[in-house]
């Protein structure tokens, strides 16, 4: 008979291992491949954006599916106590932009083996290689595990830290909705969110575009009505399918959500190039500047206003040739251009798929979960962490302070309720 059973080697999983083992509890984490701490390891791109060091308000602005949930768990351990949690095991961290916080060595096999090093000081158990099939419970009370080859494994409390069904390579495939589910539990709509986008446009499906970068650009979601549902200003790219990085990463759950409402129909986007300026302002540039070199070639003389192969394109929706002198070019159509350049209207119709997302959007409830201890409210001595939970949030360290809170709380309780010394 264990005290904790924790399933799940994952940021969230390790972190709950971690805070039952240093309670004195009896821990055994179960993870069905043969590494901890995998999604760590890739994490940041390598690197490991362990946690984010701005205030609360920020972090929970950053976390739009239910963040506001966190207060409660911040209030216990956060983003200030992981900080101070890592550097005790020995790696310290550096600030870079957005409050991100990395290893100063910026290994990401840093942050695993600090975790994995302390799981070993405070002696829990781990077993590799092993899938659990079920969780076992009575009507009142969880009572342990049985595993895929039969074998039952009991205990006090279990821990489900699963994970989601974003990036499966790293094993988080979902397992752990039906066990919640069979515990009574409700699982809201899976959905990917920080995840690719889709467009049948012309220009995307001719890969006119295919590998160009905006930097800076002021990317927006509109609703069917054209009201803005949410504007990231980031850099993005032009794929061979769509649109991909960080601003339309951070769009996508909007545009799921308006696919959603709107009964499967494409979204529009916008894409403002220079966010710092308006169309009156640029039209007024271009009109000037056409006057004062009147015999330059306008593709020469508006150069630096924006890339190369995107300022030619524009150019030619607005119907102007871009070797023509830029003295002689229609004020309609230079009105076009500044136009253009300030909200470029696209529409997409869907993301790639879940495995492909950085995220999961949806999960285990969390008005089913006590927000200071991540106990279920459905079975007493089950508890759960990371992104199983219906909470996700943009990239840059947030999901990760979620799942390192949430696992610290829920491993620390479902100790305290194993060893009966919880309130």
């Amino acid at each position: 008979m264990h005290d904790v059973i924790i399933i799940g080697g994952g940021p969230s999983g390790l972190m709950a291992a971690a805070a039952a083992g240093a309670s004195g509890a009896d821990v055994l984490l179960i993870e069905k491949g043969n590494k901890l701490g995998k999604k760590l390891a890739i994490s940041g791109g390598g690197r490991c954006n362990v946690t984010n060091n701005l205030d609360y308000e920020e972090i929970i602005r950053h976390i739009p599916g239910n963040g506001r949930f966190l207060y409660g768990p911040f209030s216990v351990f956060d983003n200030q106590d992981i900080i101070r949690f890592f550097e005790n095991l020995g790696v310290p961290l550096k600030e870079e932009d957005h409050g991100r916080m990395f290893p100063v060595s910026d290994k990401a096999s840093d942050v695993v083996d600090a975790l994995t090093g302390e799981l070993g000081r405070l002696g829990v158990k781990v077993r590799f290689g092993a899938r659990v099939a079920k969780l076992l419970m009575d009507d009142e009370r969880i009572l342990g595990v049985r595993l895929e080859n039969g074998e039952e494994l009991q205990s006090r409390s279990v821990v489900v830290a699963s994970g989601g069904k974003a990036v499966p390579q790293t094993g988080s495939t979902g397992d752990g909705y039906p066990w919640a589910e069979r515990a009574g539990h409700t699982i809201t709509e899976l959905y990917p969110t920080e995840v690719p986008l889709l467009s049948g446009e012309p220009f995307i499906r001719s890969r006119t575009l295919q590998g160009l970068a905006l930097r800076d650009a002021a990317v927006s979601v509109l609703n069917k009505k054209g009201k803005t549902l949410v504007t990231h200003r980031m850099d993005m790219l032009f794929t061979h399918f769509g649109l991909s990085g960080p601003a339309i990463l951070r769009c996508s759950q909007f545009v799921v959500k308006e696919r959603k409402k709107n009964g499967g129909a494409p979204v529009r986007m916008l894409i403002d190039t220079l966010p710092d300026e308006n169309a009156e302002k640029t039209f007024q540039f271009l009109t000037g500047s056409g006057k004062a070199e009147p015999k330059k070639a306008a593709k020469n003389l508006w150069k630096g206003l924006a890339p190369e192969r995107w300022l030619l394109f524009l150019m030619e929706e607005a119907g102007i040739d871009p070797a023509s002198p830029a003295g002689q070019i229609a004020h309609e159509k230079l009105r076009n251009l500044a136009r253009l350049l300030h909200s470029f209207e696209m529409t997409v119709n869907g993301t790639q798929p879940i495995e492909k997302a950085f995220v999961t959007g949806g999960g285990v409830s969390v008005k089913e979960i006590g927000p200071k201890t991540m106990a279920s409210k459905k079975k007493e001595g089950l508890f759960f962490c990371g992104e199983i939970l219906d909470i996700h949030g943009y990239t840059g360290g947030y999901n990760i302070t979620s799942a390192l809170v949430t696992g610290r709380i829920a491993g620390m309780n479902a100790a305290k309720s194993a060893l009966g010394t919880g309130e």
